[in-house]
């Protein structure tokens, strides 16, 4: 059978029928976002040195508490401090996870690891079961990092999503180090509320892939009466900006994982559209315009919100005399989540979490 080509085609250059051989991506992305499907974990590139250096840290931290920012100072082999964890972690869920955006869950979920515990007290925390309370099995970071191999060769997760770490972080660290030596080859999600100090992100630096940062208010007066933490809002400034340094904007590969880089999570509240808009127009202008942004609206009255005062007289001079913060004890409205929306659009933010035109994942 003579297979020449028509004399109306001409037979094509070698270089283009080399072209033509060469498999496509499956997704479209533009070139500053792809990753090669090869992706190697940064925890995989970390030199023998730099591993043992960071193990060292790890246990001079733990001995005495400086990481977070309430800086207890505590030895934690001998007490604990505000986040009332030991030199263990205490662990109240382990398993993959399909509540997370499509981007981090992917088809078989991400490996998520939620601690008990937390250096924040949010009135209206939607964990707070497990945030403001000991529940959970006490692990080793050895047996910790024996459980981030569990999930990657038995439950096949596209990566490790460690909650909450930010009052773990040494032993954080000291378990993805072991887990390394056992085989670990997935990404490491950090998911955190970014009330981290520096010391504690360069600790974390070159272990983790992806930050999954959130960013809950804005005024100096918010986050002392609803997170109890004066500072919170400066302090996730300053997070946010050094996670993007050490990872830039969030990257994937070509099925549409992603494996690399920095996602900011907003939670619309009710009423704080404003420090909403606020906090939009920092990540366009001193973060990234290309950062990857998550504004989320299912924000409900949960933990304190909405409780009976019982104590009398209410301190809290935003609440009713009968209901705790009153005035966040809804759920928030379409218009204040478009707002919010649109202050994002107006800085120059466009990477934002929607649900895909096609059938893959928000990217």
């Amino acid at each position: 059978m003579n297979l020449a080509l028509p004399k109306r085609f001409p037979r094509p250059p070698a270089a283009l029928a080399m072209a033509l051989a060469i498999p496509r991506r499956r997704l479209h992305l533009a070139p500053p976002f792809l990753l090669d499907d090869g992706y190697m974990p940064r925890y995989q590139q970390l030199s023998s040195v730099d591993a043992a250096k960071k193990r060292s840290l790890a246990y001079a931290h733990l001995r005495n508490c400086n990481l977070c920012p309430r800086q207890c100072g505590v030895n934690r082999y001998e007490k604990t401090g505000m986040c009332l964890i030991g030199h263990n972690v205490k662990v109240s869920v382990i398993a993959p996870h399909f509540g997370e955006e499509p981007c981090i869950q992917g088809h078989h979920g991400s490996g998520s690891v939620f601690m008990s515990g937390c250096n924040l007290r949010c009135t209206f925390c939607q964990n707070h079961d497990i945030s403001h309370q000991r529940n959970g099995m006490d692990l080793t970071p050895e047996e910790l990092g024996q459980w981030y191999l569990k999930l990657q060769d038995v439950g096949h997760v596209h990566n490790i999503n460690i909650v909450t770490p930010e009052h773990v972080v040494p032993q954080v660290a000291l378990s993805i180090l072991h887990a390394k030596e056992l085989g670990l080859r997935v990404p490491v999600v950090y998911n955190t509320s970014s009330f981290d100090s520096m010391d504690s992100l360069r600790l974390m630096d070159g272990l983790v892939d992806i930050y999954l940062a959130d960013f809950k208010v804005w005024e100096t007066a918010s986050s002392k009466r609803l997170l109890k933490a004066d500072d919170y809002a400066a302090t996730a400034r300053e997070s946010i900006k050094a996670m993007h340094e050490q990872v830039g904007d969030l990257c994937f590969t070509g099925d549409g994982i992603a494996k690399k880089g920095l996602l900011v999570r907003h939670l619309v509240m009710p009423g704080k559209e404003s420090e909403g808009a606020q906090i939009m127009r920092f990540l366009a202008q001193d973060v990234s315009a290309d950062c990857f942004v998550h504004i989320m609206e299912q924000y409900h009255p949960d933990a304190h919100v909405g409780k009976q005062n019982t104590r009398g007289k209410s301190k809290d001079v935003a609440s009713s005399s009968t209901i705790r913060y009153a005035d966040i004890n809804r759920a928030v409205t379409h218009e204040e989540v478009s707002t919010v929306r649109q202050a994002a659009i107006d800085a120059g933010l466009w990477r934002f979490n929607d649900p895909p035109r096609h059938g893959g994942f928000a990217m």
